[in-house]
């Protein structure tokens, strides 16, 4: 028999470096919890509220949805179990359709059966592929350029197909490039491999890697190297906290881009590093990577107008701050779990 609540979500993937952060914001604004997650990439440590329900399953699992959906009252999912490496989707498309689009599938029809119709969609500005201008608004075409970014439109066009047929409520947000740590410490971001630019430059830093490769110094930007719109972790989940009031309270479906409006290049990640840890950081100079827009800025005016949402973190050395913390942190930057 369910239990009442007033205020009770499913956050998928909710173990995972945006998810655990958004859980946390979620449990403090005493939300009940509920966190599904197959651990493949997540790690259960990034749980610290104690009062945040944990289920280790997988969303394609119908036998473990009916047990969340028939034991608690789900108004609302919070979707971020998905596979987000970029290469990787190149060499393994099946594995990234599988995971991001066939196994969701499952997920949707256990939520129609229970009259769950509120989707958060964790997103990305790759369904947009290359940029035809800048700064990145929601009305840009959506052309995605690899299969990670194509997994993640085809979702966004089901949910539309869902809202369409069943009356089904969502928000898409597309993220930029997501970065830092909550700022006691205790959470932040772990990925194996780790593929983003800051934790690896604080990793080349603190002499766990050799150093960091620049790809490509020749790109038409102010110094050449690649900008980019870093987004802090604790501004994505509130952003998601935004999202879910919104639909709770009956806004309309709609995409929102979620990132600072700035851009900083790759040596100017490099360089701030570098002033925060008052260490150098070991630099190669590569070749550009196939696929690597010169600029990915988002325009975020539509979540501010309508989310009442707006980025805190927009000093790229207070993100690269709170990331420098958790490396060196009680976790030391790695979550002990396998």
């Amino acid at each position: 028999m369910k239990e009442k609540s007033e205020k009770t979500v499913l956050v998928t993937g909710g173990a995972g470096y945006i998810g655990s952060h958004t859980v946390r914001l979620l449990a403090e604004k005493k939300y009940r919890v509920v966190v599904l997650d197959n651990l493949v990439y997540g790690h259960k440590e990034s749980i610290v509220n104690s009062e945040v329900i944990f289920i280790k399953g997988d969303i394609g699992d119908r036998e473990e949805l009916e047990n969340i959906f028939s034991k608690y009252p789900i108004q609302a999912v919070l979707h971020f179990a998905a596979y987000a490496y970029v290469g990787e989707s190149v060499n393994n498309p099946l594995k990234y359709y599988t995971n991001n689009v066939s196994a969701p599938l499952v997920l949707l029809e256990v939520m129609l059966k229970y009259k769950c119709l509120n989707f958060i969609f964790s997103s990305t500005c790759a369904t947009y592929g290359d940029p035809e201008y800048m700064p990145l608004d929601e009305l840009h075409k959506q052309n995605p350029i690899n299969p990670y970014g194509q997994s993640k439109l085809m979702l966004e066009k089901i949910l539309h197909d869902f809202h369409i047929a069943y009356h089904f409520n969502y928000v898409f947000l597309r993220y930029f490039n997501a970065s830092g740590a909550w700022e006691d410490g205790k959470i932040g971001e772990d990925h194996n491999p780790e593929s983003h630019l800051i934790p690896l430059v604080l990793s080349a830093i603190k002499g766990e890697i050799d150093s960091v490769t620049i790809f490509g110094t020749d790109y038409g930007t102010p110094d050449g190297s690649c900008i980019r719109d870093y987004i802090h972790v604790v501004d994505l989940g509130k952003a998601h906290l935004c999202a879910l009031d919104y639909l709770l309270k009956g806004g309309e479906s709609m995409a929102c881009n979620l990132g600072t409006g700035r851009g900083a290049s790759v040596k100017e990640v490099i360089r701030i590093a570098e002033e925060v840890t008052g260490k150098k950081v070991p630099v190669v100079l590569g070749q550009r990577r196939a696929g690597d827009p010169a600029q990915l800025v988002a325009n975020p005016a539509r979540a501010k107008k309508i989310l009442k949402w707006e980025a805190e973190y927009k000093d790229l050395k207070d993100i690269i701050k709170s990331a420098w913390l958790w490396s060196n942190g009680p976790q030391k930057g790695k979550y002990k779990s396998p």
